[in-house]
């Protein structure tokens, strides 16, 4: 499956109206959560059970973002004008979780749907783009043998959509950007976790982020690999995308 590239705007100038995101039907299922051969705080590996739902096709870009801020008036995020961050079809950084959350309210407001942060198990599932078992959203092969690696990433991340996208056509899971869920993250939630569409433990310090960096030594995150920081900090690599229930 693919999906259309997004419709771009300048990034330089405050817009209004909103631009629709391009979603991407997500199966029910089944699937193995977690690594046993990956970090303490990917284990136990565990089955759980994910409902369908949407995710967006691409990271929220400035483009989309700039739409939020034209109708909002709220601050634009560090970077906004930064060359190596400002094109408008790279993935906003320096966007705090409650920010990102503020956007998913405003854009549900403005399309009349119910857009949110996905959960880091619907998250990890669409990763896997049905693959079981598999280390990358592509596969098992080590993330130096993908296309122009070398030459990628240099100063800022990359414009999405530019390489091929996973199983369930989706764009740039694992790199460019780590990406903000929903969950609050908990080092050993795993040995607690509900079997049935978790929701990450009731409370915390940090939120749960997943996927890869433009600035790391190793540019791509595998698909159970966690992470997480404060909900109001702002990282030049930290981004954000979307998800929606079927049912709003």
């Amino acid at each position: 499956m693919t999906a259309a590239s997004p419709s771009m705007g300048g990034a330089g100038s405050l817009g209004t109206g909103f631009i629709q995101p391009v979603m991407v039907r997500i199966p029910e299922q089944w699937f193995c959560m977690g690594c046993e051969t990956g970090r303490d705080d990917e284990k136990p590996a565990h089955r759980v059970w994910v409902d369908s739902f949407e995710l967006a096709a691409y990271q929220v870009t400035n483009a989309e973002y700039q739409c939020f801020l034209g109708a909002t008036n709220a601050s634009a995020p560090p970077c906004w004008t930064d060359p190596n961050f400002n094109h408008p079809k790279m993935p906003v950084v320096a966007v705090s979780w409650n920010e990102a959350v503020a956007y998913c309210n405003w854009l549900s407001g403005a399309i009349g749907k119910h857009y949110r942060l996905p959960t880091e198990a619907e998250w990890e599932c669409a990763a896997r783009g049905g693959a079981e078992g598999s280390a990358y959203p592509w596969g098992d092969s080590p993330p130096e043998s993908l296309p122009d690696y070398a030459k990628r990433w240099k100063s800022g991340p990359e414009p999405v959509g530019l390489y091929a996208p996973n199983g369930f056509g989706l764009y740039n899971l694992g790199d460019n950007v780590h990406e903000w869920c929903a969950d609050w993250y908990d080092a050993n939630y795993y040995s607690c976790s509900i079997e049935r569409n978790p929701r990450g433990p009731a409370d915390g310090t940090r939120r749960v982020s997943r996927g890869g960096s433009w600035r790391h030594h190793i540019k791509v995150s595998r698909s159970a690999a966690r992470s997480s920081i404060p909900p109001e900090f702002q990282y030049a690599d930290y981004g954000f995308r979307i998800a929606r229930f079927l049912t709003t």
